[in-house]
This record gives C-alpha cells, sequence and structure tokens, in this order.
C-alpha cells in the first residue's frame, strides 16, 4: 500500500466508483511525485549524489525516466 493509501480509510469499504476515482486520485499524487523528484534529482551536484549514494549515471538515468515508469 502506497502512502497516499494509507492516509486514507480503507478503499475496500468504499462504493466502487467512489474506489476507482480514489485509485486514480493515488496514481496522479505518485505520478506527481515521481516527477518532482526526478526533477530535483536532475539539480543535485556530484557531492550530494554521493551523499546519497548514487553516481552521476545512475542519476542521470533515474531522473530521464517517464513520471509513468516506478
Amino acid at each position: 500500500m502506497s502512502p497516499a493509501e494509507t492516509l486514507v480509510f480503507r478503499p475496500a469499504s468504499l462504493p466502487p466508483l467512489s474506489r476507482l476515482v480514489l485509485a486514480a486520485a493515488v496514481r496522479v499524487l505518485a505520478w506527481e511525485t515521481r516527477q518532482r523528484t526526478r526533477k530535483d534529482l536532475r539539480r543535485l551536484d556530484a557531492h550530494l549524489l554521493r551523499d546519497i549514494g548514487i553516481d552521476q549515471m545512475t542519476a542521470q538515468a533515474e531522473a530521464n525516466r517517464p513520471f509513468w515508469q516506478g
């Protein structure tokens, strides 16, 4: 279960249409988060990348991935 889903009550207790809307909202939130963090990753210099334990090539590869890929 994603962090966004844990903030919301149990989806199984919702009507089907509400579950669908909730699932769509959670998916969009995940996409926005990925897009923002990948954009931020592009801005990190080599020193900060070493601090988080990844090299420049790995960071670039991750930053270039489309937001819909997990």
